[in-house]
């Protein structure tokens, strides 16, 4: 079995919640909080999570914005990662989990395979930068605000995808 963490920031306790149920999901993996480690440890595992959380218009979480220039300098070859994102659907439909977006992007330019992408189908928003091909977010877009009931079922189909990847 290949090495894998998850890398996250939580501002409110919501990103950290998703990332522990993932670790429980995929048999307790390593999770570190950026807040403490910044960008530290990352490049030491061959599968990577990244969560990261879209605040406001579109605005990165402040943990990720503070590592940011940090983070451009990694070089993520030979790495499959995965990113999942929290977000607000109904009153920001015009960035929905646009950082994943943001985030996406700059780990391909550091050379991440980057896997899990989700469709876009029960979602309900007009514009994101987490959009591959029109109809696949870049990896699992959640929205805890107005479809809580759905996370659950999101997450755990979100880890048997990344299984075929990552064992």
């Amino acid at each position: 079995m290949k090495n894998i963490a998850i890398f996250y920031a939580s501002s409110t306790g919501s990103t950290k919640k998703i990332a522990d149920e993932i670790s429980i999901d995929l048999a307790e993996i390593k999770e570190y909080n950026i807040r403490i480690t910044g960008s530290e440890y990352m490049t030491d595992y061959d599968n990577i999570i990244f969560g990261i959380s879209t605040l406001e218009n579109g605005k990165m979480q402040s943990d990720w914005e503070e590592i940011w220039k940090e983070f451009c300098e990694l070089d993520f070859k030979n790495k499959d990662v995965a990113i999942f994102s929290i977000h607000n659907q109904v009153l920001f439909p015009d960035n929905f989990v646009d950082s994943m977006g943001e985030l996406y992007i700059q780990l391909k330019k550091a050379g991440a395979n980057i896997i899990g992408f989700t469709s876009v189908d029960g979602y309900n928003f007009n514009n994101s930068k987490a959009l591959i091909d029109g109809d696949k977010f870049v990896g699992l877009a959640l929205d805890i605000h107005n479809q809580n009931d759905l996370t659950s079922s999101r997450i755990e189909n979100w880890v048997n995808l990344l299984k075929k990847d990552f064992f």
